[in-house]
């Protein structure tokens, strides 16, 4: 298990940067990558990516990140050392602006 959590953090590190490198004007500089979860062999990551803004600019940033798929997945393997580059599949994951909801109202409360 220590392997594959060791091989999730390398390739969300990495991720990330080929993500903020990408030249797309659809995706915004507000969008990171919360986690990464590979499958066991390698094959398949499913990345977490967090966009703030509203639904047109995830809409448009998710459209962007999926066109340049096969870019990104090239990148990553030429930055980490897997036997082989897992295809990734990102999904919209809205945890963070969930969060800064949360705290807008806790600040409201007080």
């Amino acid at each position: 298990m220590a392997r594959i959590d060791k091989i999730n953090g390398e390739v969300m590190r990495e991720l990330a940067n080929i993500i903020r490198e990408l030249k797309d004007s659809r995706i915004p500089l507000m969008t990171s990558v919360v986690a990464v979860s590979v499958t066991n062999d390698l094959r398949y990551a499913k990345a977490y990516i967090s966009v703030m803004g509203d639904d047109t600019v995830r809409r448009r940033a998710m459209e962007g990140l999926k066109s340049a798929a096969g870019y990104i997945r090239r990148e990553l393997g030429k930055r980490v050392d897997l036997r082989y580059t897992p295809e990734l599949v990102f999904e919209l994951d809205n945890s963070i602006e969930h969060g800064s909801h949360i705290n807008k109202i806790l600040r409201e409360i007080k």
